[in-house]
């Protein structure tokens, strides 16, 4: 019998698929200090401003912060540290491969629990243009119209 895969949410990047367009996305691990899993669980993760960097054959979340645990003693965590994440090689060298095109980003979009493990998953994005964000946005206004004039 299979075991069913349960995922919840922790943090998330809601403003990058507005200000990215995400074209490929990933699953890695992420390695962390008992304090941060802690605040990471009580909602203490934001992924704003975040950024993926590749060096040594090693894949690296930058500019995350994780607040520091509320209950832990003063030897916590530091707040915005690097991360590691654990990817595996070919993931690392098609990464590293995609980060060095121009225009391309790799950038954190979310922490989730998957069977009591934190995961981040990771997007390739390409920033997208002021007026690319704007026809988005009359897109999504036309269409929610047109919703509500089918409605009556």
């Amino acid at each position: 019998m299979a075991k069913k895969q349960t995922t919840s949410e922790l943090a998330s990047y809601r403003s990058a698929y507005h200000n990215y367009e995400v074209s490929e996305t990933f699953e890695a691990g992420i390695v962390l200090q008992g304090t941060e899993v802690k605040s990471l669980r009580d909602g203490g993760g934001n992924l704003r401003d975040n950024y993926i960097i590749i060096k040594n054959n090693e894949a690296w979340l930058r500019q995350v912060s994780i607040s520091p645990y509320k209950f832990s003693s003063h030897f916590g965590h530091e707040e915005k540290r690097e991360r590691k994440l654990l990817l595996h090689k070919q993931e690392i060298q098609k990464l590293k491969k995609l980060s060095e095109i121009k225009g391309l980003t790799l950038i954190a979009l979310l922490f989730y629990l998957k069977n009591g493990l934190i995961k981040v998953k990771i997007g390739v994005c390409k920033g997208k243009k002021i007026y690319d964000k704007r026809e988005v946005l009359k897109e999504k206004q036309h269409k929610r119209e047109m919703e509500r004039s089918l409605k009556t």
